[in-house]
């Protein structure tokens, strides 16, 4: 006969589990926790498991029933998208904790570790730890069905600008880039004298418009078009367009003002030369470096045009050149530009070098050049001005000739650029050589306009080298603190940029 040793007593303050036995403290349920826990699973009916769409084209996630919203890897907000999956479930327990299980990013695979407490026999509280897991499923959404499909727009922003010369979009372009206004956007297509940008909503579309206006001297009108009515919701389709006309003046253009206008602007010239172009039209009076600035109401009310376009530019030597230290101020007289000095110099075309004609002319260009320099320039004395200003002028006060830049060695000023800048990506048209060398004026401009320059993103380029300035011919460059590394940012197939997955 075999007898078995009696059960150990239980410590003072403790009772035996009426299940196995153990000592344990006092409880509702009399029952220690691995018996009680399979008594009851406080988790049951917690799916273990779900599914989250996500879109690979612009890295969202579906908020059930019909909202795309951007969530990064262990974000708080893909946390809580998860958590509304069960939230149903949720409401039996009570939610003590939930984060994330680390995971390979390209798994498509989300864990949450969860640990929910509940009251269960007697009032006893259990608190239990599980995980559920969600399977990623890729979906696109309906703004990305649009942009694929690349003819489903509900609006149009037409910009439209009747010159020769591209600077002005070039430099809007880097605008829309550096504020990202190119996010929204359906398609950008290009055509001969302007861009068109599409839109899903009419919203996007007024947002472009109005940057527009406040960037670039401009004028908007825009019209609709019904598409479709449903008469039982009483829901109108419309397409939207909405046409902007930048002023057809870019940066080196020479213009003749209107006399009103001219007198307005504190007595200048008629002939002016436009020096940039942002928010509004800057013009210089070669003859007494006054300066003004001109908007778009004000030049839509006294329009005016250029007079040359950049092919006319012509190359002249510098012969000689005075620079004039004081200029008498004339009555009413506006501001003068600080960062020109006006000179007097003798010029000759490199086209006539054997030929002893030279033509005298004042300029605002005094401070950068230099007898036997080459300086860029429109020859008014020998051409038909087709102006109705002009036609009008005393021929004594048109000047023969108008310097506009000096001239550099292009090549060499290509060879050694060292920095780049981003395009928008568009449907173009196709590109001829003067395209390139319009964008390559441009790029120039951005060397020796340091205005134009605080409202463009440079990049910085590291294929091309640092040269010394041992073989510098004086052309404006731009300084390296001035550039931007161009990163490049990896972007997960689940979501987030550069997101990283966070381990327990």
């Amino acid at each position: 006969m075999e007898y078995l040793p009696a059960a150990a007593a239980p410590a003072p303050g403790h009772i035996l589990c009426c299940q196995c036995g153990v000592p344990i403290p006092p409880n509702p349920a009399n029952m220690c926790v691995g018996c009680l826990r399979a008594q009851v699973d406080i988790t049951e009916g917690i799916p273990k498991q779900g599914t989250v769409h996500f879109c690979k084209q612009c890295e969202r996630y579906l908020q059930p029933p019909g909202t795309w919203i951007q969530c990064a890897l262990e974000s708080r907000e893909l946390l809580a998208l998860c958590l509304k999956k069960i939230k149903a479930s949720l409401s039996k327990v009570r939610l003590i904790d939930a984060g994330f299980i680390w995971t390979e990013p390209h798994s498509k695979r989300i864990k949450l570790k969860l640990t929910v407490q509940k009251e269960v026999i007697n009032g006893a509280v259990l608190q239990q730890v599980f995980v559920v897991e969600y399977i990623v499923q890729s979906q696109m959404c309906e703004d990305c069905h649009r942009i694929e499909a690349k003819d489903f727009w509900k609006a149009v922003v037409q910009v439209r600008q009747k010159t020769v010369h591209k600077k002005t979009f070039y430099y809007l372009e880097q605008l829309i880039l550096k504020h990202r206004l190119h996010q929204n956007t359906l398609r950008i297509k290009e055509i001969h004298d302007g861009l068109d940008f599409y839109y899903s909503s009419k919203q996007h579309a007024q947002k472009m418009v109005d940057f527009l206006q406040s960037t670039v001297p401009s004028r908007s009108k825009s019209s609709q078009r019904l598409i479709s009515h449903d008469i039982h919701s009483n829901v109108y389709n419309y397409k939207s367009t909405f046409s902007v006309e930048i002023v057809p003046i870019c940066k080196d253009n020479v213009v003749c003002l209107s006399p009103k206008l001219a007198q307005s602007l504190g007595n200048m010239s008629q002939i002016c030369v436009c020096i940039r172009v942002t928010s509004t039209i800057r013009l210089i009076d070669p003859r007494t470096l006054q300066i003004a600035d001109i908007d778009g109401n004000t030049y839509w009310r006294h329009p005016f045009n250029s007079l040359f376009h950049p092919k006319q530019l012509e190359e002249f030597i510098i012969m000689d050149i005075n620079r004039v230290h004081e200029k008498k101020k004339g009555a009413g007289a506006g501001a003068r530009s600080l960062k020109h000095t006006l000179a007097e110099a003798w010029v000759r075309k490199t086209s006539e070098l054997d030929t002893d004609h030279q033509y005298f002319c004042c300029t605002h260009l005094g401070h950068i050049l230099n007898p036997g320099d080459l300086v860029l320039g429109f020859d008014l004395a020998n051409c038909n001005l087709n102006d109705e200003f002009a036609n009008k002028m005393n021929p004594q006060h048109i000047p023969d000739v108008v310097l506009i830049k000096k001239s550099y060695d292009r090549s060499k000023r290509q060879r050694r650029r060292n920095w780049k800048l981003k395009e928008l990506e568009r449907d173009r048209e196709a590109t001829d050589t003067d395209d390139e060398r319009q964008y390559q004026d441009f790029l120039e401009d951005l060397e020796e306009d340091e205005a134009i320059r605080k409202n463009v993103n440079i990049y910085r380029n590291a294929d091309i080298p640092v040269e010394s300035d041992t073989d510098d011919d004086g052309a404006p460059r731009i300084s390296l603190a001035e550039m931007l590394e161009d990163l490049h940012i990896s972007q997960d197939a689940t979501g987030g940029e550069g997101a990283e997955m966070l381990t327990e």
